[in-house]
């Protein structure tokens, strides 16, 4: 299988459940495969006076490369929120679609990392009506990796995700943010439950690693879609156990 290229969108069931990271991955797993790769952060929160935000942790992580991030806000919200209460402007989907376009020119795979989960409010369409990311992924043709947790609650969010997506006929698969260094049943069964539509898995602490050694690694987290190395579940389920 020939990996994914030009813009791919990486989203997650919720807030918190390591898009950052995978992002990374992928973005080092590609680097490792010859790719030129680029990262954008359409709407950047939380972040304020020139603090690092989502990109300056995937280019430590994942070696230098070009990072874009569009719109940034001070207050950790969901980013059209964010820019009402800064009363700043809020970002405009076509001028996103423009940005991503642009670096695809350049690249082989643009990254464009969303912000909580896949229908999180992230700015306006010039009608005034908020767009998400999976109006950003239909926009561009895009696929999307979704980003889930390992336990307790997962399947559900993940298949509202999935079901999303495919609703707007847009290709998916999941990568497990944090993989438990002590997996216990219900990471197991839900193993067995997401393997379908598995494209990776990283292993829990993976963001504080050494650099050097998170980019020797994440090719091993990662299927070839993803322009990785993983190639069996069953291996890899005896390795990790």
């Amino acid at each position: 299988m020939s990996g994914w290229e030009g813009p791919v969108l990486v989203t997650g069931t919720d807030t918190e459940v390591g898009k950052t990271v995978a992002t990374a991955a992928i973005a080092a797993a590609a680097q490792a495969a010859g790719l030129r790769v680029a990262v954008v952060k359409p709407g950047q929160t939380g972040t304020a006076g020139g603090e690092p935000g989502d990109v300056d942790a995937v280019n430590r992580l994942a070696a230098p490369l070009t990072g874009r991030t569009l719109a940034s806000y001070p207050d950790p919200l969901a980013p059209l929120a964010a820019a009402r209460v800064a009363d700043l402007p809020p970002l405009e989907l076509y001028a996103a679609v423009d940005a991503v376009r642009d670096e695809a020119d350049k690249h082989d795979l643009v990254l464009i990392e969303g912000a909580g989960g896949l229908l999180v409010p992230m700015g306006l369409r010039p009608s005034g009506e908020p767009w998400t990311m999976a109006d950003l992924a239909v926009s561009l043709g895009a696929p999307a990796v979704v980003v889930a947790r390992a336990g307790l609650g997962t399947l559900n969010h993940t298949a509202l995700t999935l079901e999303a997506l495919d609703r707007r006929a847009v290709p998916a698969g999941v990568v497990i943010g944090a993989w438990p260094t002590r997996p216990e049943l219900v990471h197991w069964t839900n193993l067995t439950d997401l393997v379908p539509n598995l494209l990776g898995a990283l292993p829990d602490g993976a963001g504080a690693m050494d650099p050097g050694v998170f980019r020797r690694s994440a090719p091993g987290w990662l299927t070839p879609a993803l322009h990785g190395v993983l190639d069996d579940w069953r291996v890899w389920a005896e390795e990790s156990g």
